[in-house]
This record gives structure tokens, C-alpha cells and sequence, in this order.
């Protein structure tokens, strides 16, 4: 299965157009020794690259394609406390007190990126707050029973409003309920991925990209194989997610089905007039509406609206996909009806059956972080921090993750994808209801 959408879509993104990268690195050429090679040069990878190399570990990076090319480079920018799964499969298979852990964790993510912005000096236009908002009074009452709950046990607290009250955070017509909190927030993910690769190679990580991991001879030592080269090493990290089967299938078979990619799409509009930017959006605070087919959004630092939604669940782009996004962009605020769309991109996240992140081990020394769900900007660097400790031997905060029961997509290689297709048509009637 060829995610080639994901390239194609990924090259016109705003992201890409407002950076400047360095030079690509060279591919992998050769046989070379570390004591950790690493699968991904996304955040997930980068992250367990700077928390290993910080510990002393000499570290490689594997990237297929280039720094953060892939969902890391171009999503919502949103870095969220909590998980997609909500607290549920937490609470069900591993009881309240790890359950309050995992959470904790959460709040922990959060505060590493902004310690990674402070530490290494990344300039991602990063921007604290967020809304929670609901568009119908049955989706208003879960928002707000949501929301007290995680006040109740886990001492979240939200300011939540509904009706007119709205107003205060968003000027829209379409939401009846809101909840905001100031933990969560936004940033330039692409810019502070970028600010990620050079901070580990300035603490002597190895990056090549263009190095697809083709396959990894397990054992005591671990041989990571490329077209030109390899690289053997004690511990091997997988932080390739969705890319893994496309690139390498052979390298890990054994958790390939327990993660789909979906396809999620953001616009950009021309850049606004200030004033009406603070108008519709007084907190600048990134929004998520609770649907399950959701839309997100938020102002850059350039006052565009970036506009993301319209999920995917086939790998085939959506058909009309701008006018589809623009109107519903509209009928949050009709004050940007018309306005000009300058950018139209998108690609794959990596999703688990449910919603919850899948870390673990295969064998003594192959580690994986997989399973984001579209909160991976903030739980990628928590991954790495926890893989990172299991290496070196303390592996408790990681056990609460890799403790966690993850199943496989129903249907097989075939069938698994039209299954969640027809399941997405079922749950976009639920939403419009």
C-alpha cells in the first residue's frame, strides 16, 4: 500500500512554504556500529534520539524520506494533555491509580516541549490555550460530563460555558458549548521539528535520511538493513508508525496491523486583518470540536486560519477537497466565507483500534512507539523519554503504556480497510444527528 498522497499533499503545505531547511543529509552508506539505531526521524524518533544521546547512548537515525516529512511536519500543531482514547481504556484495563499516572504523564508531555523549546531555542510560535467545543445539546452534555470527570479524578480543571457564553472564546455560530484550559495549546510543528533534529545532532546523533529500513535481523545485537547499508546496534527504537509496513514490511509483521493510517487535511487561508482574527478568536486558542469525524483549527503567527478536518479512512484523497473544506471553514465563521485559500494539504496519522498509544518491546532489545491518534505532538516526547528510561533500565513509567491491551484492525490485509471505511459512514450520520 502506497501512501503516495501523503507525499504529493505534503509539498504544498504551509508548513513546508514558511520554513527553510537545511540541507538534506546523506543517505546511510556502509555498515556502522551504535549502541541504539532509531527508525524515524520524526518527533517520536528525534525525541528518544536526544533523551538516549543525553544518557550517553551513541545514537543513529534512519529516516526514509526527509526530517519530519511525514504526520510530524504537517498536523494540526496542537499539543494536548491527555489522550484520544480519553482515560477509559486506562481506567478499565489498568485501574484508577495508573490510570492517574498515564494522566499525570500527559500533563508531562505538554511541559517537555515547552522545556525543549526553552532548552534548545526553538522558535515555533508556540501559543498556550485550548477549546473544547460541542455543535448539538446532546454532544454539549458529553463535553461537559467529560470535563467533570477529569475535574473529579484527575483535578483537570475547565472553564466551561454554554449559549451565548460561548461568545467570550469563539465567535461562531455553530457551537452551543465550549470548555477551555490553558495547559494545552499550539505551535509550528514543522519548525520545531526541525529545532528537534538540530538539537540531537548537536548532542552527536547520526541522521540519514533517504535510509528506508528495509528489514532488522533480530537478536542479542540488532542489524537494521537499508538498500546501501546497515547498522548494528544493542537496542533498536521503531518510530516509523504508519511508514513502517510501506517502507520495510518485513521489519516488524508482528505489530503492523494493530495501527491504520487515516488520512487528515488542513487549508490555509490568505493571511487576515488582525483585528478580526482577535475578534473571532479572543484567547488565540487552538479548537477541536468532540464529533467523531471532528474538525480542528487555529490562527497561525501570520494570522492565517488553518482549517483541518475532513478525515480520511480509504488512503484516497477526498474528491473537491478545498471547496469541501472552505465551506465548512464558513459555516464556522461566516465572516470567512470567500476568503482566499492559499494552502490545501494533508497526509496519514497512525491511529489504534482504541485511540490509545501503543508502546512496548519485541523481544529484550526492539522498542516501539506507535499509536498517537492525533495527539502525537506532545506524546511523541513523552515516548521517547519513557523508551529512553527502559533502556537504560527503568522501565515502570513505560510498563503503564506497554501494560495496555492493543488489538489488531478486524478483516486482515484486505479487508480492514473498507471495514473502517463503513464504520467512518456510520459514525459521520451520528455526528450529523
Amino acid at each position: 500500500m502506497l501512501l503516495t498522497s501523503d507525499t504529493q499533499l505534503n509539498q504544498k503545505s504551509y508548513y513546508e512554504a514558511s520554513v527553510q531547511r537545511d540541507p538534506a543529509a546523506p543517505p546511510l552508506q556502509g555498515d556502522l556500529q551504535a549502541d541504539v539505531v532509531v527508525v524515524g526521524a520524526g518527533f517520536a524518533g528525534l525525541s528518544s534520539a536526544i533523551e538516549l544521546a543525553k544518557k550517553g547512548y551513541r545514537v543513529i537515525v534512519l529516516e526514509a524520506g526527509l526530517v519530519c516529512s511525514g504526520a510530524s511536519g504537517r498536523n494540526g500543531g496542537q499539543a494536548l494533555v491527555g489522550f484520544a482514547s480519553g482515560q477509559e481504556p486506562f481506567e478499565q484495563q489498568l485501574g484508577i491509580a495508573r490510570a492517574r499516572m498515564a494522566w499525570d504523564m500527559s500533563l508531562e508531555a505538554v511541559d517537555l516541549v515547552d522545556e525543549r523549546i526553552a532548552e534548545f531555542g526553538i522558535d515555533c510560535d508556540r501559543v498556550k490555550g485550548y477549546l473544547y467545543v460541542a455543535d448539538s445539546e446532546r454532544k454539549a452534555r458529553v463535553l461537559e460530563a467529560d470535563m467533570q470527570a477529569l475535574a473529579k479524578q484527575y483535578g483537570f480543571a475547565t472553564e466551561f460555558s454554554r449559549g451565548p457564553e460561548v461568545q467570550r472564546y469563539l465567535q461562531s455560530p455553530l457551537y452551543c458549548a465550549a470548555a477551555y484550559e490553558r495547559k494545552s495549546g499550539h505551535l509550528h510543528p514543522l519548525k520545531y521539528g526541525l529545532g528537534l533534529a538540530r538539537a540531537a545532532r548537536a548532542l552527536g546523533v547520526q541522521i540519514f535520511e533517504h535510509s528506508p529500513v528495509q528489514d532488522i535481523d533480530r537478536g542479542v545485537r540488532l542489524r537494521a538493513k537499508t538498500a546501501q547499508g546497515s547498522v548494528t546496534a544493542d537496542f533498536g527504537v521503531l518510530a516509523g508508525n504508519y511508514t513502517l509496513p510501506e517502507f520495510g514490511p518485513r521489519v516488524a509483521p508482528d505489530i503492523n496491523a494493530r495501527i491504520m493510517p487515516v488520512g487528515t487535511y488542513m487549508i490555509a487561508t490568505a493571511p487576515l486583518d488582525p483585528a478580526l482574527c482577535k475578534r473571532l478568536m479572543p484567547t488565540n486558542a487552538a479548537v477541536c470540536d468532540n464529533n467523531f469525524i471532528l474538525d480542528y483549527f487555529r490562527f497561525s503567527a501570520d494570522h492565517r486560519l488553518l482549517f483541518g478536518g475532513r478525515v480520511s479512512y480509504s488512503t484516497r484523497t477526498p474528491p473537491n477537497l478545498q471547496a469541501i473544506m472552505a465551506r465548512r471553514m464558513g459555516e464556522v465563521f461566516p465572516a470567512l466565507r470567500g476568503v482566499a485559500i492559499d494552502y490545501l494539504w494533508g497526509g496519514f496519522v497512525d491511529i489504534s483500534m482504541n485511540r490509545a498509544p501503543d508502546f512496548g518491546r519485541l523481544g529484550q532489545n526492539l522498542y516501539y512507539l506507535q499509536g498517537f491518534s492525533g495527539h502525537g505532538v506532545a506524546l511523541t516526547g513523552l515516548g521517547g523519554r519513557l523508551m529512553a528510561q527502559a533502556i537504560a533500565g527503568q522501565a515502570e513509567r513505560f510498563d503503564v503504556f506497554s501494560a495496555l491491551q492493543h488489538r489488531n484492525f478486524p478483516g486482515g490485509a484486505m479487508l480492514r480497510m473498507p471495514s473502517l471505511v463503513l464504520g467512518t459512514l456510520y459514525h459521520r450520520l451520528r455526528d450529523a444527528l
